[in-house]
């Protein structure tokens, strides 16, 4: 599958631009500037600079078993994995975990869209683990929703790349990295805001 890209360089005048065998149709846009669409080949991951415009703060996470990561049901009591049965080898340890499964609106220079961020991209944002933050939550039922008034307008530079499920409906944040040198992860700043240093 095929997706188009577009991207703006500059360049000193009578400079060569060289293809490398990929389709690019130029657009003079100035004295040294050009624009270009180009395709991207294999659904590889684009990176790209964005604001966060909302979080859904209504599902941010879910369970996994804490050996194989396969989704467990939320019910305590039928919580064990189907493949592992994690808890039939260690009574006294948890069976299951957290993980992130984050839903973001962010703005890049072309366009408004929705991403899903799993558990790696969400700790950056975070700062903390999904199990560390749902017992936060659970103490100040309102955290969930100040995290995305936290994030809001913040900038980062994004790793996007398209879903491995084919019925996904949202591309894949792999990587978020800050680009404020003064970032704090929502956790840190909420911590300020309910007084809880732990």
């Amino acid at each position: 599958m095929k997706n188009d890209i577009e991207i703006s360089l500059f360049f000193p005048p009578n400079s060569v631009v060289y293809s490398g065998g990929a389709p690019l149709c130029f657009q003079f846009s100035g004295t040294e500037a050009f624009s270009f669409r180009g395709v991207m080949e294999n659904d590889k991951p684009i990176t790209t600079m964005c604001a966060v415009i909302a979080m859904d703060h209504t599902s941010f996470c879910y369970k996994v078993c804490s050996i194989c990561e396969r989704t467990v049901s939320d019910n305590p009591s039928s919580s064990l994995c189907k493949f592992c049965n994690f808890n039939a080898f260690n009574p006294g340890s948890s069976s299951s975990k957290r993980v992130f499964r984050l839903l973001m609106s962010i703005a890049t220079d072309k366009k408004v869209q929705t991403v899903i961020c799993f558990d790696r991209a969400a700790r950056v944002l975070f700062g903390c683990s999904a199990d560390e933050f749902f017992d936060f939550a659970k103490l100040h039922p309102f955290a969930a929703e100040a995290v995305s008034e936290i994030l809001e307008g913040e900038m980062f530079r994004i790793t996007i790349s398209k879903p491995k499920n084919g019925n996904a409906q949202h591309s894949r944040a792999v990587q978020v990295v800050p680009l404020s040198s003064g970032f704090q992860p929502a956790i840190f700043r909420l911590r300020e805001l309910y007084g809880n240093k732990s």
